[in-house]
């Protein structure tokens, strides 16, 4: 398939990004990238659990969601070139023979994979033991391979993909899945320089080849949406580097939101333990470090002294106003505490906890406890900066922020340009992924090419 666009025309595009809890979508405007208009919705769309370890999602309500606020947009703007696609990377639907989803969204949250399931093990210990493959819980063919171990893919399966490309079959009538590199890369057990599956590994555990999807490492069309060019949706990782980054060559992005995230950009492949190459276009990838607390490490401690704050019967107190004045008032000692904040261990290593050193009697109070915390989240991201700086020798002098826990914390601000050693930039791009994804459509239909999406010369 292929549909190509004047670049001189004055398009306009629309991104969608289908997020574990929002659904949002953004229309831009073609040549500058400038948000004409955005909107968010609830996703809203877990289903109840059978089972404390699952963490799955209504994908036919998902699509529902997204057709509403598609034909909003479309209904209102009448010159729109092409619809960009991303969302929720690493988990998987099951589609059937006519491309429909005949299982749950399985998504990334989910840890079925860490559960005994062959011999007293589980599918991210065999990976491991037996091929010497790191693989998570989560990951799409983690999920795939519990269920073929245990007998439960779907009867009327014919492959799988992620939420973003069963959204794009739903749009378009495509009856399997094309995936776009940085998505089938998010399901894990897939060689990135090569550009596809494991298949070798995948049979030894009973997976059939036939069910994996089609994968591509361009921005491809894929179809139209009432006669409107639909593109392949890509990883959100990905998405939002795109719509963040304009000078992607030079600049280190740090995300924190939910978890906490560091992508730069390379023109090669790093192999640095705790480093994931993510592709992002043909011969590109995103070198990515992700601290798994990230921003909620700040919410710990926030609820820490909420509960003292009940307990002392001051239920209604603002606790982040108080933990901001500390910081604000109270005197740095020399002698700082120095605190892990890896309270929910490492994607390498789930088990590892935080800690609090060197603790004194001069040191230890709330504002250098609140201020610990702040220097550990900066210090978990730039140590995977440091590890990508070693491996492959690239240097970046722009420090770009992104994420609510970024852009609301002026404290995190501060230490995250203080560890780096660089300015740091917040973005003001709030649809960062949606935005993203409306670019990705553009070089899609000819009417950018990826070179100018990032930047380069």
């Amino acid at each position: 398939m292929g549909s190509k666009v004047e670049k001189s025309a004055a398009n306009k595009a629309i991104g969608l990004d289908i997020g574990t809890t929002t659904i949002s979508a953004v229309v831009i405007e073609g040549r500058s990238g400038t948000v004409l208009e955005s909107r968010t919705v609830s996703n809203n769309s877990f289903l109840p659990n059978r089972q404390e370890w699952e963490k799955a999602q209504d994908a036919n309500l998902i699509i529902e969601k997204v057709k509403r606020v598609l034909e909003e947009l479309l209904e209102k703007h009448d010159d729109i070139s092409v619809i960009g696609l991303t969302g929720q990377m690493h988990g998987i639907v099951y589609t059937g023979s006519h491309g429909e989803p005949v299982s749950p969204l399985f998504t990334w949250q989910d840890r079925r994979g860490i559960l005994p399931c062959f011999d007293g093990k589980s599918i991210c210990s065999l990976l491991e033991e037996r091929n010497g493959i790191k693989a998570f819980t989560g990951y799409g063919l983690v999920t795939h391979l519990y269920h073929c171990l245990n007998g439960s893919v779907p009867e009327s399966a014919e492959s799988f993909c992620t939420i973003g490309d069963a959204v794009g079959m739903a749009l378009t009538g495509r009856t399997k899945p094309l995936m776009h590199s940085s998505n089938a890369a998010s399901l894990g057990l897939f060689d990135t320089e090569a550009n596809c599956f494991l298949s070798s590994v995948l049979r030894e555990y009973g997976a059939e080849e036939n069910m994996l999807p089609d994968v591509t490492p361009d921005y491809t069309y894929i179809g139209t949406y009432r006669g409107t060019p639909v593109c392949s949706a890509i990883g959100d990782n990905q998405a939002s580097f795109l719509g963040t980054v304009r000078d992607a060559e030079d600049t280190i992005l740090v995300n924190m939101g939910t978890g906490g995230q560091i992508s730069v950009f390379s023109r090669a492949l790093c192999k640095a333990p705790g480093i994931e190459a993510r592709p992002i276009f043909r011969d590109a990838y995103l070198l990515v470090g992700s601290s798994l607390c990230g921003g909620r490490a700040y919410a710990v401690v926030k609820e820490f002294f909420q509960k003292f704050a009940q307990a002392a019967g001051l239920p209604e107190l603002d606790v982040y106003a108080v933990m901001a004045h500390l910081l604000e008032t109270e005197k740095k000692p020399p002698d700082s505490l120095q605190v892990s904040t890896l309270f929910d261990g490492t994607r390498a290593d789930p088990a590892l906890r935080g800690s609090i050193g060197n603790i004194s009697v001069e040191n230890f109070t709330p504002a250098n406890l609140i201020d610990g915390v702040l220097s550990g989240m900066a210090e978990e991201l730039y140590q995977y900066y440091s590890s990508i700086q070693k491996e492959t020798g690239l240097e970046r002098s722009r420090l770009l922020a992104s994420g609510n826990g970024l852009r609301k914390n002026v404290f995190l601000q501060q230490k995250m340009s203080e560890r780096f050693g660089m300015p740091l930039t917040v973005s003001e791009q709030i649809e960062e992924a949606a935005c993203g994804a409306a670019l990705a459509g553009l070089a899609a239909v000819g009417a950018k090419t990826v070179d100018e999406l990032v930047g380069s010369k």
